[in-house]
């Protein structure tokens, strides 16, 4: 008997990449849901960046790995989170002696404002990269050097974040998948910057 050999369909161009956007609509949602904790949210863009890595490089992974990465990635990224907290304290702080008159405030303003978003764009980076056994703090150090040292992949990343702010002000609910499209920024990014 003769073999019949089937051969494989390939997914168009369209049909790859709409999936790829769709898994990153799917990740902003976990990324929302692992972001309740409040101070959980740098573990949860660093588990859900992983998972996207994994997706763009067609490896198995799914809402067990993201669950199992998130475990892993918080026991440090708590602390991440915390200290997130209190930078936006901090410059909720300059803001009000802004609005008060104190004589220096708009520049102290200004200079605390552009100081958030760098420890934001960092932050982002640093979880983009993330994989088990990694240490925050060295995460952090090395992707603050890479935000200066890239200026352009870090006005990506803040073009992100005031995307995530627009959407969130015009449809609430949007918000929540667009997240994930922050995190796939920040994985390309990162991709880019390697490859320089």
């Amino acid at each position: 008997m003769a073999e019949v050999r089937v051969k494989a369909r390939k997914e168009s161009v369209f049909a790859e990449r709409f999936g790829a956007f769709a898994e990153c609509l799917l990740t902003g949602v976990w990324i929302a849901v692992a972001s309740l904790g409040v101070v959980t949210y740098p573990a949860a863009f660093a588990a859900g960046a992983r998972h996207l890595r994994r997706s763009t490089a067609h490896e198995g992974g799914g809402w067990r790995e993201f669950v199992a990465d998130f475990r892993t990635s918080v026991r440090g990224g708590w602390v991440v989170g915390l200290a997130g907290w209190g930078a936006a304290g901090l410059v909720w702080v300059d803001v009000q002696a802004v609005r008060a008159g104190l004589p220096g405030g708009p520049l102290v303003g200004a200079v605390g404002l552009f100081a958030l978003i760098g420890v934001a764009v960092a932050g982002l980076r640093a979880a983009a990269v993330w994989t088990p056994g990694d240490r925050w703090r060295v995460l952090l150090a090395e992707a603050g050097r890479r935000t200066v040292l890239d200026p352009a992949g870090s006005f990506l990343l803040v073009g992100g974040v005031v995307l995530v702010v627009c959407s969130a002000l015009l449809i609430a609910p949007l918000a929540v998948p667009v997240l994930g499209a922050v995190a796939a920024a920040a994985v390309a990014v990162e991709e880019r910057y390697r490859h320089r």
